[in-house]
Protein backbone atom coordinates (compact mmCIF):
# COMPACT_ATOMS: atom_id res chain seq x y z
CA UNK A 1 0.00 0.00 0.00
CA UNK A 2 1.22 3.48 -0.88
CA UNK A 3 -0.41 6.63 0.47
CA UNK A 4 -0.51 9.38 -2.15
CA UNK A 5 0.60 12.93 -1.48
CA UNK A 6 -2.39 14.16 -3.49
CA UNK A 7 -6.09 13.85 -2.88
CA UNK A 8 -8.15 12.06 -5.55
CA UNK A 9 -9.91 14.60 -7.78
CA UNK A 10 -13.41 13.42 -6.86
CA UNK A 11 -12.82 14.51 -3.25
CA UNK A 12 -11.87 18.03 -4.32
CA UNK A 13 -15.49 18.71 -5.28
CA UNK A 14 -17.01 17.22 -2.13
CA UNK A 15 -18.31 20.06 0.06
CA UNK A 16 -18.04 18.17 3.36
CA UNK A 17 -14.47 17.10 2.65
CA UNK A 18 -13.45 20.59 1.57
CA UNK A 19 -15.07 22.04 4.71
CA UNK A 20 -12.74 19.88 6.80
CA UNK A 21 -9.63 20.85 4.82
CA UNK A 22 -10.37 24.59 4.77
CA UNK A 23 -11.45 25.13 8.39
CA UNK A 24 -9.13 27.51 10.25
CA UNK A 25 -8.99 28.86 13.78
CA UNK A 26 -10.53 32.34 13.83
CA UNK A 27 -9.67 34.73 16.66
CA UNK A 28 -10.88 38.07 15.24
CA UNK A 29 -14.51 38.80 14.45
CA UNK A 30 -16.50 41.60 12.90
CA UNK A 31 -19.49 43.16 14.67
CA UNK A 32 -22.27 41.23 12.92
CA UNK A 33 -24.37 39.22 15.37
CA UNK A 34 -24.68 35.46 15.12
CA UNK A 35 -28.37 34.58 14.82
CA UNK A 36 -30.35 32.28 17.07
CA UNK A 37 -30.87 30.01 14.07
CA UNK A 38 -27.11 29.75 13.52
CA UNK A 39 -26.52 28.95 17.19
CA UNK A 40 -29.22 26.28 17.02
CA UNK A 41 -27.56 24.78 13.94
CA UNK A 42 -24.21 24.64 15.76
CA UNK A 43 -25.75 22.93 18.77
CA UNK A 44 -27.55 20.40 16.57
CA UNK A 45 -24.21 19.62 14.93
CA UNK A 46 -22.52 19.28 18.33
CA UNK A 47 -25.13 16.85 19.58
CA UNK A 48 -24.75 14.75 16.42
CA UNK A 49 -21.26 13.73 17.56
CA UNK A 50 -20.54 10.15 18.53
CA UNK A 51 -20.18 9.33 22.22
CA UNK A 52 -19.22 6.23 24.19
CA UNK A 53 -22.27 4.05 24.81
CA UNK A 54 -24.27 6.99 23.39
CA UNK A 55 -24.27 8.60 26.85
CA UNK A 56 -23.89 12.08 25.35
CA UNK A 57 -22.16 13.46 28.48
CA UNK A 58 -22.26 17.04 27.27
CA UNK A 59 -23.97 20.24 28.33
CA UNK A 60 -23.59 23.50 26.40
CA UNK A 61 -23.62 26.99 27.88
CA UNK A 62 -24.34 29.60 25.19
CA UNK A 63 -23.00 33.02 26.14
CA UNK A 64 -24.13 36.16 24.29
CA UNK A 65 -23.89 39.02 26.80
CA UNK A 66 -21.39 40.74 29.11
CA UNK A 67 -20.32 37.34 30.40
CA UNK A 68 -18.21 37.17 27.21
CA UNK A 69 -15.97 39.87 28.70
CA UNK A 70 -15.85 38.13 32.08
CA UNK A 71 -14.74 34.90 30.41
CA UNK A 72 -12.15 36.82 28.40
CA UNK A 73 -10.82 38.40 31.59
CA UNK A 74 -10.76 35.06 33.44
CA UNK A 75 -9.06 32.94 30.79
CA UNK A 76 -5.50 33.74 29.68
CA UNK A 77 -5.81 32.24 26.18
CA UNK A 78 -9.37 33.33 25.38
CA UNK A 79 -9.00 37.11 25.18
CA UNK A 80 -10.76 37.11 21.78
CA UNK A 81 -13.97 36.08 23.55
CA UNK A 82 -14.66 39.71 24.51
CA UNK A 83 -15.01 40.52 20.78
CA UNK A 84 -17.01 37.46 19.74
CA UNK A 85 -20.74 37.58 19.05
CA UNK A 86 -21.29 34.36 20.96
CA UNK A 87 -19.32 31.70 22.77
CA UNK A 88 -20.20 28.14 23.59
CA UNK A 89 -18.77 26.57 26.73
CA UNK A 90 -18.71 22.80 26.27
CA UNK A 91 -19.12 21.04 29.61
CA UNK A 92 -18.98 17.43 30.73
CA UNK A 93 -21.79 16.17 32.95
CA UNK A 94 -20.32 13.73 35.49
CA UNK A 95 -23.71 12.09 35.88
CA UNK A 96 -23.30 10.70 32.36
CA UNK A 97 -19.67 9.53 32.62
CA UNK A 98 -18.76 5.87 32.42
CA UNK A 99 -17.09 4.11 35.36
CA UNK A 100 -13.64 2.64 35.84
CA UNK A 101 -11.04 2.83 33.10
CA UNK A 102 -13.68 4.24 30.73
CA UNK A 103 -14.37 7.23 32.99
CA UNK A 104 -12.08 9.39 30.84
CA UNK A 105 -13.97 8.76 27.59
CA UNK A 106 -16.08 11.87 28.19
CA UNK A 107 -13.06 13.89 27.04
CA UNK A 108 -13.15 12.18 23.65
CA UNK A 109 -16.93 12.62 23.44
CA UNK A 110 -16.70 16.36 24.14
CA UNK A 111 -13.82 16.68 21.69
CA UNK A 112 -15.98 15.19 18.93
CA UNK A 113 -18.85 17.55 19.79
CA UNK A 114 -16.46 20.52 19.84
CA UNK A 115 -15.00 19.67 16.44
CA UNK A 116 -18.54 19.39 15.06
CA UNK A 117 -19.24 22.93 16.32
CA UNK A 118 -16.12 24.26 14.60
CA UNK A 119 -16.83 22.44 11.32
CA UNK A 120 -20.48 23.51 11.31
CA UNK A 121 -19.47 27.12 12.05
CA UNK A 122 -17.11 27.09 9.07
CA UNK A 123 -19.78 25.53 6.86
CA UNK A 124 -22.23 28.36 7.60
CA UNK A 125 -19.74 31.21 7.20
CA UNK A 126 -18.71 31.67 10.82
CA UNK A 127 -15.34 31.22 12.45
CA UNK A 128 -14.32 30.03 15.86
CA UNK A 129 -11.44 28.73 17.89
CA UNK A 130 -11.12 26.01 20.51
CA UNK A 131 -9.75 27.45 23.75
CA UNK A 132 -8.77 24.99 26.46
CA UNK A 133 -10.24 25.07 29.95
CA UNK A 134 -10.00 21.52 31.34
CA UNK A 135 -7.79 20.06 32.91
CA UNK A 136 -6.26 23.36 34.10
CA UNK A 137 -7.82 24.10 37.49
CA UNK A 138 -6.75 27.77 37.22
CA UNK A 139 -9.07 27.95 34.18
CA UNK A 140 -11.80 25.62 35.44
CA UNK A 141 -12.31 27.58 38.67
CA UNK A 142 -13.09 31.02 37.17
CA UNK A 143 -15.37 29.54 34.49
CA UNK A 144 -17.21 27.52 37.14
CA UNK A 145 -17.73 30.73 39.15
CA UNK A 146 -18.61 33.02 36.21
CA UNK A 147 -21.19 30.57 34.83
CA UNK A 148 -22.45 29.41 38.22
CA UNK A 149 -21.86 25.77 37.26
CA UNK A 150 -23.03 23.01 39.57
CA UNK A 151 -20.43 20.53 40.85
CA UNK A 152 -21.47 17.84 38.37
CA UNK A 153 -20.45 19.99 35.36
CA UNK A 154 -16.83 20.31 34.23
CA UNK A 155 -16.10 23.16 31.80
CA UNK A 156 -14.07 21.47 29.06
CA UNK A 157 -13.47 24.24 26.53
CA UNK A 158 -14.71 27.59 25.33
CA UNK A 159 -15.43 28.22 21.65
CA UNK A 160 -15.77 31.94 20.78
CA UNK A 161 -17.64 32.40 17.49
CA UNK A 162 -18.43 35.13 15.01
CA UNK A 163 -17.98 36.29 11.47
CA UNK A 164 -14.26 36.28 10.59
CA UNK A 165 -12.83 39.78 10.42
CA UNK A 166 -10.36 38.72 7.71
CA UNK A 167 -9.90 35.78 5.40
CA UNK A 168 -7.47 33.13 6.53
CA UNK A 169 -5.74 30.72 4.18
CA UNK A 170 -5.81 27.19 5.56
CA UNK A 171 -2.45 25.65 6.41
CA UNK A 172 -1.27 22.52 4.66
CA UNK A 173 -0.98 20.13 7.59
CA UNK A 174 -0.19 17.05 5.49
CA UNK A 175 2.90 15.23 6.80
CA UNK A 176 3.36 11.91 4.98
CA UNK A 177 6.24 10.96 7.28
CA UNK A 178 3.67 10.60 10.08
CA UNK A 179 1.77 7.87 8.21
CA UNK A 180 2.81 4.28 8.89
CA UNK A 181 1.42 1.17 7.21
CA UNK A 182 0.83 -1.95 9.29
CA UNK A 183 3.41 -1.01 11.94
CA UNK A 184 5.55 1.89 13.03
CA UNK A 185 8.72 2.18 10.97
Amino acid sequence: MKISNTVPAEFNTNAAYQNILTRVSVRRYDARPVTDEQISALLHAAMSAPSAVNLQPWEFIVVTDSILTALSDGLPYAKMTAHASVAIVVCGNKERFLDGIDSVLWEQDLSAASENILLAAHAIGLGGVWTCIYPHEERVAPVRTILNLPDNLIPFNLIPLGYPLTDHAPMDKWHPERVHINRFK
